[in-house]
């Protein structure tokens, strides 16, 4: 008894035993990070629930795993088809052009139809909605100061459904409920979890910017949607190269992967598929809108760091240097050549024709390089004159083309309504509305025996609720990346960044809020991230679980209810004026 009772104290002490901090952590959920494989690193599996939950849904054992690869697509295809059905509901309503609706419906029209912009005369919309087949395309050329890629969107749904509401806004809600459809599968491959990712599409469903932006025909609804498919290669191409990195890596005896410093540094990645295509994206992105260009550097150098990380998690002594000579040039080549040529080849209407405006700018001129290369944040590069007749005209007229367009959007400060700074958007400070009318009661869908008149709105309002708990949302992602180095986090921000950030360096330039709705998947995303994290970490207790749960499901059905209260602004439904004063929450809005 004497000789065994300190060998049994001693392989007690002998016993590892956590911190007194983590002890004392536990009882408010606190778990110790596990350690994870270099092969999980690299390539992370799919999260599964609890063995616990099929029993509670009498769901066999032997159903359990090919359901699990159903819902992978089932999930977010459903959550697409309600995201479908509430923005094809009433698509032709309101029976009117709204706001930018006169000119990208108009200048897409005329695109789909002879292959360049027309100049229309004014005050033609009411003669379009009466019969647009009365309407004669101009054959003289107009000045547009975007790219065609959305134009030429637009004017797909205008041939199938014919120059009309309904047929201007087709391919735009198309392309708004494939977003949301691709923001489910991306947040499943980002958060390695189908709840997370389908939980951030639906998030995407119910925000009231997408949801008006997707109902109408202007140019930032497709401008998102290519940034999204964008992100959504790039995520791809980084599981697709550490798997190739993975491969490459020597195991030990019991089949464990072990980092190597030579095979780390030496291993080409080769082919990319992925990457080219988002290069395509990248390029399809600033043929839309110019701003896709500041999204191509970011996500450009994302991507770059991606094969940093993934290098020195294999093992790299020198993972900078490696992906220089290894990866940056490869990555250029994919993503920039690639996306210009997309770009040019996104003007071919123009090129194909002789009358698009500046079309034959070059035939008048000696050949003579510009006086001046405007450049973005710095103002007017100066350059000498030089003979420049070996540029093809078209080329030449081409650049100059973009030359004027860029001074005009750097130059436009004349002010509007419904102008805002960009300070203020993640709190929805000053909203754009697009429609308005006031009718009485009894006409135009006004209910029979309203008080006071109607007010019938389209305003471009992200859901409130959504939108404040992504400014929270933010705010953790961002404590993520710093202190966690967490890569989903880092991604995230970035998407954020790409689309927000640059408005700050054009303070007098006349911009709005609905230009934010190129980084709300983003804001979803970060949402979907929070509420992960609210729930708890693997291996939290059930208390733990069963409290986070019920905080998540309280904020997603108030995001929920909050996007339904606001239904009838963001689809212009006739309400009484006093109920449309009840969701005027901020003066601002009004």
């Amino acid at each position: 008894m004497t000789s065994t009772a300190p060998q049994t104290l001693q392989g007690r002490d002998a016993e590892p035993q956590p911190p007194g901090w983590q002890q004392r952590l536990r009882r408010f959920g606190y778990v110790p990070r596990p350690v994870i494989g270099l092969r999980e690193r690299l390539v992370p599996p799919y999260t599964r629930p609890s063995e616990r939950v099929w029993p509670v849904f009498g769901i066999p054992p032997t159903v359990v795993n090919p359901l699990l690869r159903a819902s992978a697509w089932l999930g977010p295809l459903f959550v697409a088809l309600v995201a479908g059905v509430l923005r094809f509901w009433n698509l032709g309503r309101p029976n009117a052009v709204i706001f930018d609706e006169t000119y990208y419906a108009k200048d897409a029209w005329a695109l789909i139809n002879q292959g360049y912009e027309g100049s229309w005369p004014k005050d033609i919309d009411k003669s379009i909605l009466k019969d647009p087949s009365a309407v004669p395309i101009p054959t003289d050329p107009g000045y547009v100061v975007h790219p065609p890629v959305g134009k030429w969107i637009i004017g797909i749904g205008e041939k199938l459904f014919d120059f009309t509401p309904f047929g201007w806004r087709f391919m735009v809600a198309v392309l708004g409920t494939l977003s949301v459809l691709m923001l489910c599968r991306i947040g499943r491959r980002l958060f390695r979890s189908t709840f997370l990712g389908c939980l951030a599409g639906a998030l995407l469903a119910v925000d009231g910017l997408h949801f008006v932006m997707s109902r109408t025909a202007l140019l930032d609804l497709v401008l998102m949607f290519f940034v999204l498919a964008a992100f959504g290669c790039l995520i791809v191409d980084r599981d697709w190269a550490r798997r190739r990195l993975a491969a490459a890596l020597p195991e030990d005896e019991d089949g464990v992967l072990r980092p190597d410093a030579e095979v780390a540094e030496s291993v080409r990645l080769g082919w990319r598929p992925w990457r080219i295509a988002a290069g395509v994206m990248l390029g399809l992105a600033a043929g839309t809108k110019w701003n896709g260009l500041y999204v191509m550097a970011a996500f450009g150098v994302l991507t770059v760091l991606w094969d940093v990380g993934g290098r020195r998690g294999a093992g790299a002594a020198r993972p900078y240097l490696t992906v220089l000579k290894k990866d940056l040039v490869p990555a250029f080549v994919s993503t920039v050549p690639v996306a210009i040529v997309t770009y040019t080849l996104s003007w071919s209407g123009w090129f194909l024709t002789d009358k698009g405006y500046f079309r034959g700018w070059a035939d008048k001129r000696l050949g003579l390089s510009p006086e001046h290369i405007p450049l973005p944040l710095f103002g007017d590069l100066k350059l000498p004159q030089v003979d420049m007749t070996w540029v093809p005209a078209p080329l030449r007229s081409f650049w100059h083309y973009e030359t004027e367009v860029y001074s005009f959007h750097v130059n436009l400060t004349s002010g509007h309504a419904y102008q805002s700074n960009p300070w203020s958007w993640i709190l929805l400070g000053r909203p754009v509305s697009y429609y308005y009318e006031d009718p009485k009661a009894g006409e135009d869908g006004c209910p029979d025996g309203t008080v006071d008149k109607c007010a019938s709105e389209v305003l471009a309002l992200g859901t409130p609720l959504l939108w404040w708990a992504a400014s929270l949302a933010i705010c953790y992602i961002l404590w993520r990346w710093f202190f966690r180095r967490d890569w989903r986090a880092g991604a995230i921000a970035c998407g954020i960044a790409a689309g927000w950030v640059p408005w700050f360096f054009y303070q007098e330039r006349t911009i709005f809020l609905f230009y934010a709705v190129v980084f709300v998947p983003f804001l979803c995303l970060a949402v979907s991230m929070m509420i992960g994290a609210m729930l708890g970490p693997p291996g939290s207790d059930e208390r733990r679980r069963a409290i986070g749960a019920i905080g998540a499901g309280v904020l997603v059905l108030l995001i929920i209810w909050n996007f339904i209260y606001f239904y009838p602004l963001y689809t212009g439904q006739p309400i009484p004026v006093d109920d449309w004063r009840d969701r005027m929450w901020l003066d601002t809005w009004v």
